[in-house]
């Protein structure tokens, strides 16, 4: 599986290619998604209310607790219950300020992992949900898109470990045959993004036992892309197998 099917992904946040340049001119899409959401509230002496952009992902591959659900301060911020390995496809508007995020088993009152974040206006956020067999985890990261520079003339790429097993992996990326990153890794990582010239990079992963996989991506010049380190040792489920993915956060420019 290259690239995540959006199509199986609710309407509301279902995305087209033309959509993946949401990062254009840094906050630009933030800005006006939230004048679309809060308009209807607004009058002429009342400030616009601050916003961040969250992108959730539910990388939980045990099949007794999804889909599951994304709770902010008490509110759902999806509209159905996102299944394994789906997200919420684009950065949706949330106050800023100290919040609490909640991942919920879908039609269910008992709370997975709970994650406690201060999040800052203009600033971009992924939430991570994670683990299986009863042990589950809540990330949320700063993604740091602001320290990206489209003068740079690189893709930009990062990855994320959710595969629930206590080994340290290897993993590299190689472009134009040579390491462009060479790394331990353990299940909870997530790494800062980094710059890697346009064109197919292939990233392999391994921990010389349970783990093994690669994929091959054809990066392009200004694009942000997230690489997901997925699945179970041992798994029977094909989908649920240890594999990478990627998607795209967006595109930055100058």
């Amino acid at each position: 599986m290259d690239e995540i099917n959006y199509s199986t992904y609710p309407k509301n946040f279902k995305m087209k290619n033309k959509m993946f340049s949401v990062i254009q001119n840094k906050f630009l899409y933030l800005a006006l998604f939230s004048v679309v959401a809060f308009s209807a509230c607004k009058k002429e002496d009342v400030p616009a209310t601050p916003t961040a952009g969250l992108m959730a992902f539910n990388l939980i591959p045990d099949s007794t607790v999804v889909p599951v659900v994304f709770v902010l301060n008490s509110s759902s911020i999806t509209n159905t219950p996102l299944s394994y390995s789906n997200f919420t496809g684009a950065y949706l508007p949330v106050y800023s300020g100290p919040r609490t995020l909640e991942v919920y088993k879908a039609n269910s009152d008992s709370t997975l992992a709970t994650a406690n974040y201060t999040f800052e206006a203009n600033k971009y956020y992924s939430a991570f949900a994670l683990g299986a067999n009863g042990n589950y985890k809540n990330m949320v990261v700063e993604d740091n898109l602001d320290s990206l520079s489209a003068a740079s003339g690189n893709a930009f790429i990062r990855y994320v470990n959710a595969i629930p097993d206590s080994s340290t992996q290897k993993i590299t990326v190689s472009a134009g045959g040579t390491n462009a990153l060479t790394a331990n890794t353990h299940f909870g990582d997530v790494s800062d993004f980094i710059g890697i010239a346009p064109g197919d990079v292939t990233m392999n992963l391994s921990n010389d036992s349970t783990i093994s996989a690669n994929k091959t991506v054809t990066l392009v010049k200004d694009q942000v892309y997230t690489f997901l380190l997925t699945g179970m040792t041992h798994a029977t489920d094909t989908a649920k197998a240890v594999q990478i993915r990627y998607i795209i956060n967006g595109t930055i420019t100058q």
